[in-house]
């Protein structure tokens, strides 16, 4: 689904009126569940696996780009401290639970898109219960596991916290959901957090103004170059025209951006349509890696993907921390 106009900004035209009430019949509905969430969080005694648990999560509902951050601290981790690190996710929209370790045998429908796409560049791991899936982890061998999203999910014992912000979306009009997009409170949640990851700028958002520990900042780069073709793009992620930004930012001749929401799972149809538009335009089809691990193997034909990678302005803060976080096994 995609999130209602009246949680990204006040001043958007498209909801000023229409914001006000809804806030208002929401109230009850937000109060209850920043209510739960804190209840679960206190009430909730973690599970300690004995092998560090670095997470990197957010405040927010939709995406501001953890998967690629949590991809490059695994290949951090596996290439500077000769760790066997895998990651750790949910396995959201998949129709296996896990615990289980992912592999190319599987596909979106199983395990879900973004543990798919982890497994692509490195060991993956889905478990809805996350203390189950990090002691099954943790009995297979694995050294380090990077939990992709839980800041929320108190189950499992974790030895460092990253707070994710989109430096353009941040946090919303500030409500907790279904009012707004947080899922807790921004005070709350960056109480928890060991250090704060803000993708997108150099600057420092005016919530941040009273959090002391680390701040990062990262931009998500493209891995190559694109070839000097016409292209019509399509995403399903939380911010779709993130992706189309991106492409143009890179030099993309771009005829065209069709936006879903994010997860979407893509029909023949959609797929029919989106051909048939790049056709139109004499424009090769190009998506994510995101996108691109939904769609069966009959539909991939002909379509492009646009791969990314994210880079640290200060990397040497994320090695201190990480050090830290291994017991300083991390030189």
């Amino acid at each position: 689904m995609r999130e209602p106009h009246f949680w990204s900004a006040d001043l958007d035209p498209r909801s000023r009126e229409a914001a006000p009430l809804s806030r208002f019949l929401l109230t009850p509905f937000a109060m209850l569940y920043g209510w739960t969430t804190a209840r679960r969080l206190k009430t909730t005694t973690p599970t300690n696996v004995d092998i560090p648990v670095i997470c990197v999560g957010n405040l927010t509902a939709g995406g501001v780009g953890k998967s690629p951050i949590v991809g490059q601290i695994r290949k951090h981790l596996t290439e500077v401290a000769d760790l066997r690190a895998a990651t750790l996710s949910r396995g959201y929209k998949g129709r296996l639970k896990g615990p289980l370790k992912v592999t190319p045998a599987h596909s979106a429908q199983d395990v879900g898109d973004e543990p798919l796409m982890l497994a692509a560049s490195g060991e993956s791991w889905i478990g809805a219960d996350r203390a189950a899936a990090g002691t099954a982890m943790a009995e297979d061998g694995v050294e380090a596991i990077i939990m992709d999203d839980g800041h929320q999910n108190p189950r499992l014992h974790k030895d460092l916290s990253f707070v994710v912000i989109d430096a353009k979306a941040r946090f919303g009009n500030g409500h907790i959901i279904p009012k707004g997009p947080l899922r807790e409170t921004i005070e709350a949640g960056l109480a928890r957090a060991d250090a704060v990851i803000v993708v997108g700028s150099n600057d420092k958002p005016v919530e941040l103004s009273k959090f002391t520990r680390p701040i990062l900042h990262a931009h998500i780069q493209p891995t190559g170059s694109l070839a000097a073709h016409p292209y019509v793009a399509f995403a399903g992620i939380g911010r779709p025209e993130k992706m189309f930004d991106s492409l143009k930012a890179a030099g993309a001749d771009l005829c065209d951006a069709v936006p879903y929401p994010d997860h979407h799972e893509y029909s023949h149809s959609d797929i029919k349509y989106l051909k048939k538009l790049a056709a139109d335009h004499g424009a090769k089809l190009i998506t994510t890696e995101k996108d691109y691990a939904r769609l069966s193997l009959s539909d991939r034909e002909g379509i492009l993907t646009f791969p990314v990678e994210v880079r640290f302005t200060q990397p040497e803060i994320l090695h201190s921390l990480l050090a830290t976080a291994l017991k300083d096994n991390l030189k």
